[in-house]
């Protein structure tokens, strides 16, 4: 049998920042990119199915990407199976061609294509467990139990855990046990206090390297999200919120200040699971116009204004996160797991 294109981009990496993306934002971001270059036709068919087969990877992760890209007016439904590739509802006939690594800016290759690990089958639901656990206090995790509870195998809890340990969710005891990091208000003002000192810093370093045609990216997002809003998901809320705080910052050259804020990224985690959840969507955007203006000033390439809109958009969303945990603990009861204790 002939095999596919090799997805390349969505090959699992080292450990690092670029291995904890969830793979759904990788599939968006390649789809993103297919539309923004020309190589995805306007008004192609996108459907589940080829594109798992193609990029080598279940129909979960490309359901919440096309989701995403709906949300982001990249795609729109029709009077048909699956979504139409652009937003131009003006654009004609739906185009049934059959999607091919060149559409996706893929190169084929002769290896077959990248199957999902077992940590990737069940991360997302572990670290939606996890973070609603953070919010009520420190529980123990057991590793043999977690596996079972998702039948998978203990290699492929420990990798879920040790990525979730990257993102300061979890952490091990004196007697090297597995146990949930809390996410009290304290640790998540101090968190807080590191981000506004840190990524500011980090964008002077960011700003240098980062290609206007991202920047110009990220902002026509930004804009056509505030039109939608509060018709989002939530998976395109954190993406928006992927773009800025770990996309644009991973430019930075110094790895040591990346390595420091990647303990804060649970705080980013946290909201991506409880809002529009557990606590509900604000009235009015809840960040979007926040991150346009540092991006339109670095787009203008005023960086100590990027950098000044940047700390202030920090602190504003300090308190709205210290105000979501507050809600989760008033509504939802701790999650009763088998493998918590």
């Amino acid at each position: 049998m002939k095999q596919n294109p090799t997805a390349a981009s969505l090959e699992t990496s080292p450990p690092g920042a670029n291995s904890r993306t969830p793979l759904y934002a990788r599939v968006a971001d390649l789809l993103r990119a297919a539309l923004a270059t020309g190589t995805l036709p306007q008004g192609i068919v996108l459907l589940e199915g080829p594109l798992a087969e193609l990029l080598g990877v279940t129909r979960s992760p490309v359901r919440q990407a096309l989701r995403e890209l709906e949300a982001e007016g990249l795609a729109r439904r029709f009077d048909g199976r699956g979504l139409l590739a652009g937003g131009d509802a003006d654009s004609g006939s739906p185009v049934r061609l059959p999607l091919s690594a060149d559409m996706l800016g893929l190169e084929a290759a002769s290896e077959p294509v990248r199957k999902p690990q077992g940590w990737e089958n069940i991360y997302h639901a572990v670290e939606h467990d996890v973070v609603h656990l953070s919010v009520f206090g420190s529980y123990r995790l057991n590793e043999v139990e977690l596996a079972r509870h998702f039948g998978a195998g203990r290699t492929a809890a420990r990798d879920v855990l040790l990525r979730l340990e990257g993102l300061g969710l979890v952490g091990k005891d004196d007697r090297q046990r597995w146990t949930v990091t809390p996410l009290e208000e304290r640790r998540i003002r101090n968190l807080y206090e590191l981000r506004w000192l840190l990524e500011p810093a980090a964008l002077a370093g960011a700003a240098r390297k980062i290609l206007p045609k991202e920047l110009a990216g990220m902002a026509e997002r930004l804009r056509k999200a505030k039109s939608r809003y509060p018709r989002l998901t939530r998976a395109a809320l954190d993406g928006m919120e992927h773009d800025l705080h770990v996309e644009l910052l991973s430019h930075c050259p110094n790895d040591s200040i990346l390595e420091s804020l990647q303990r804060t990224r649970c705080i980013l985690t946290l909201s991506k699971h409880v809002l529009g959840a557990a606590a509900p969507m604000p009235n009015l955007d809840p960040f979007m116009q926040e991150h346009l203006e540092i991006i339109e000033a670095l787009e203008h390439g005023s960086l100590a204004q990027a950098q000044e809109a940047l700390r202030l958009h920090l602190e504003a969303s300090c308190e709205k996160v210290v105000e979501r945990v507050g809600l989760v603990q008033q509504r939802v009861p701790p999650p009763r797991l088998s493998y918590v204790s």
